[in-house]
Formats: C-alpha cells, sequence, structure tokens
C-alpha cells in the first residue's frame, strides 16, 4: 500500500515528467544495451563460462524490450543520443580491457560496477514508478542480482591474481559512477529518485560485492573513497 500512496504523487502525464523520462528510460535501455553487448565479449573471453554469459546477454536484451514498453506506455521517446554519450566512458574502458584480453578489468566494470548502479537505480525507482514500469522493473532486478553474482563468483575463485588488477580498474571507474549519478541528478529528482539514495543503495550493493570476491571492511572503504573523491 505504501508503495501505491508515493506513486500517487506524480502525475505521470505531465510534460516535465515525461521530458526527463526521455533521458532516464533511454538510460536504463541503453544500460541493457550495452550489457547485452558487454557479456557476449566476455563470452569471447571466457570460452569455458560461455554458455551462462550468453545466457545473461539474451537476459538483458529482453530487460531492454522491457524498458522499449514503459517509454511507449508513457508515450515517451527515449533520448538514446543522449544515453550513448551518458555510457561512452564506461563504454571505452570496458573496449580497451577486452581488446587488451583484460578478462578482470571487464568483469569488475559489467559485472560489478554496472550491476550495482542498476540494482541501485532500479530499487530507488520501485516505489515511485508507474504500475507498468514497477511491474517491469521488479522482474529486471531480480535478474541482475543474478548477473552480479556471476561476476562475484568468478572473480572470488581467481582473487589473488586479480587483486591488484581489480584495485586498478576501481581507480579508473568508480569515479565515472559518480560523474554519471551527477549528470542526472535533477532529472532523477523529478522521477522521485533521490541523489544519495542512489549513491547509499550502489555504494552497498557494490560494497557487498567486493566484499563477497574477498576484500576486507578496510580495503572496501579505501576502494570506495575512490569514488567518493569524485563526488
Amino acid at each position: 500500500m505504501q508503495q501505491v500512496a508515493v506513486s500517487s504523487e506524480f502525475d505521470y502525464t505531465s510534460e516535465t515528467y515525461k521530458d526527463a523520462y526521455t533521458r532516464i528510460d533511454a538510460i536504463v535501455i541503453e544500460g541493457e544495451q550495452e550489457a547485452h553487448d558487454n557479456y557476449i565479449k566476455l563470452a569471447e573471453l571466457l570460452p569455458d563460462c560461455q554458455e551462462e554469459l550468453i545466457r545473461l546477454s539474451k537476459m538483458e536484451k529482453r530487460h531492454k524490450k522491457g524498458f522499449e514498453s514503459c517509454g511507449r506506455n508513457l508515450n515517451v521517446t527515449p533520448d538514446l543520443d543522449f544515453a550513448k554519450k551518458y555510457f561512452s566512458n564506461l563504454h571505452e574502458n570496458f573496449q580497451k580491457a577486452a581488446e587488451s584480453s583484460n578478462i578482470v578489468t571487464c568483469l569488475l566494470i559489467q559485472s560489478l560496477i554496472i550491476e550495482a548502479f542498476a540494482i541501485a537505480a532500479y530499487n530507488i525507482y520501485i516505489p515511485v514508478a508507474d504500475p507498468f514500469a514497477r511491474k517491469i522493473t521488479e522482474g529486471v532486478v531480480k535478474d541482475e542480482y543474478m548477473h552480479l553474482n556471476f561476476g562475484e563468483v568468478w572473480l572470488q575463485e581467481h582473487f589473488e591474481e586479480s587483486k591488484a588488477e581489480l584495485e586498478a580498474a576501481n581507480r579508473q571507474n568508480l569515479p565515472i559512477i559518480w560523474r554519471m549519478l551527477n549528470e542526472v541528478e535533477d532529472d532523477a529528482s523529478v522521477l522521485g529518485m533521490e541523489k544519495d539514495a542512489l549513491v547509499e543503495d550502489f555504494m552497498i550493493a557494490y560494497g557487498e560485492a567486493l566484499g563477497n570476491i574477498g576484500f576486507t571492511t578496510r580495503e572496501i572503504m579505501r576502494m570506495s573513497a575512490c569514488g567518493l573523491a569524485a563526488a
């Protein structure tokens, strides 16, 4: 009942809401496309895990279609040009890592940072979403935890030899997430998603993933500070 009460505060048909939604919806659509492409690339780099990674990529494609339908439901055309620029830094860093077969960096970007970012955004969005989008997003977020788990398991199994590269990749890529959050702070607020809540949820999901891999609490705090310094 609380979700319905919160959601009723929003006029989903207002021009202000729909304008912000053109960018937020585009971000989640592009984010799912990036994830699809990244898992396809990871399947090439990790042939032993190919079947599982292809399965994850197909799930991301379904998520993309779901969020496209959320835009159509509100008669909103997503601003995909904006979204491609929004993801460009992470996209470029993933591509460079893949070209160099730096699997650990690829997994940190996709399976930890992007998945934790998605989980945070979707969890904050669900209570304030329109009923159609809420149903879609609730289904998607369950899958994202599974995707986060793939990266955790692989990196945990290869933790000792991966640790230095994970720390370097964290320093390079975590600050990008803070810039991304700052860039859409106003649009997200229109949709009822406050930046502080997004930051908190992201850091919880990301920190738990780092802990599950093998980092100590002190190490996680130090790694997290790389992002906060850029905020």
